[in-house]
């Protein structure tokens, strides 16, 4: 555990990913289907943004609840490996687990079980001292650290969500989208929607800027004072998609930081979408991170051919 400060926190989501691949994103007839082997894997959305700045050279400090099971001992197995520093309250409810859906094209669908009970907090004699120590937080959609953002505004420091597929309307994800600085969401669920949801989370929150992901489509990006959206086309994968499973977590990853290197937002968004298409190209939930000189060098080769 480190003593000094952080340059990233981040808050939940941590649990065991089960990747099964399929033909077709649909329910085959019968009651039985032949697949390749299914895999177990680290993942769920606040390790693929924890890990994905360890990978880029960031101080990174992870906390989250923790289950006394197999699964739980799996993931302190792996960041203990990895090098990543993690700490955690056990949980009672077990640690979460996912089941995603992979297609030969690398789309996904994933079943959650969202285990942890709806009261449930991470005590702030726990994560208060991990928060005082820094310099931006991000927090995980998962409940039980939804009662932080008191203490992140009071010391002041900038903060971050990924909405994922927020219709715009859940109250869930309202809090987490009108409390945090920097806001990212897949624009999968808002149709004809998305600008809209975009203006209303900047207008009604503290937003400095909205990004919506479109997978292939690219992303779009509206930014506090700015009347309008702007579109990014994606960049051109350098390697064959296979997997799309943990492409939003590097997404923001890669964005953050280049933000926190002081660069404009259009080279944040290409340093986002340059790590999102490079974590395609490797099978099962966040196996594989880009560093900070390939992210560099990618993203060279990137605005060239655009």
């Amino acid at each position: 555990m480190s003593d000094g400060p952080y340059d990233v926190l981040v808050v939940g989501g941590t649990g065991v990913d089960t990747i099964v691949r399929v033909d077709a994103l649909e329910v085959p007839p019968g009651d039985s289907l032949f697949v390749p082997p299914v895999r177990d894997y680290v993942g769920h959305t606040g390790n693929g943004v924890a890990l994905g700045w360890h990978a880029l050279g960031l101080a990174t400090k992870f906390i989250d609840f923790l289950g006394e099971d197999v699964q739980g001992r799996t993931v302190l197995a792996a960041y203990a490996e990895q090098g990543l520093d993690f700490s955690h309250v056990v949980s009672l409810h077990g640690t979460p687990r996912g089941i995603n859906l992979v297609d030969p094209q690398g789309r996904r669908f994933s079943f959650y079980d969202g285990r942890h009970p709806a009261d449930l907090r991470l005590p702030r004699p726990f994560y208060l001292p991990f928060l005082e120590r820094a310099r931006h937080v991000h927090l995980s959609i998962v409940g039980h650290n939804r009662d932080m953002y008191d203490d992140v505004h009071r010391l002041g420091i900038t903060s971050s969500t990924d909405l994922h597929d927020w219709d715009g309307r859940n109250p869930h994800h309202r809090d987490y989208a009108l409390a945090s600085d920097y806001v990212f969401l897949s624009a999968a669920a808002l149709g004809d929607r998305r600008d809209e949801v975009m203006h209303r989370i900047v207008d009604d929150g503290r937003a400095r800027l909205v990004v919506a992901t479109a997978g292939a489509e690219g992303c779009h990006l509206l930014v506090r004072g700015e009347e309008k959206t702007r579109h990014f086309p994606a960049v051109r994968p350098e390697r064959p998609v296979v997997d799309s499973n943990g492409a939003g977590d590097a997404f923001v990853t890669a964005f953050l930081h280049s933000l926190f290197e002081g660069r404009d937002v259009d080279e944040c968004v290409l340093a986002g979408s340059v790590a999102g298409a490079f974590a395609c190209g490797s099978a099962g939930t966040h196996t594989e991170f880009i560093g900070p000189t390939e992210l560099r060098a990618a993203c060279a080769r990137a605005a060239h051919d655009g």
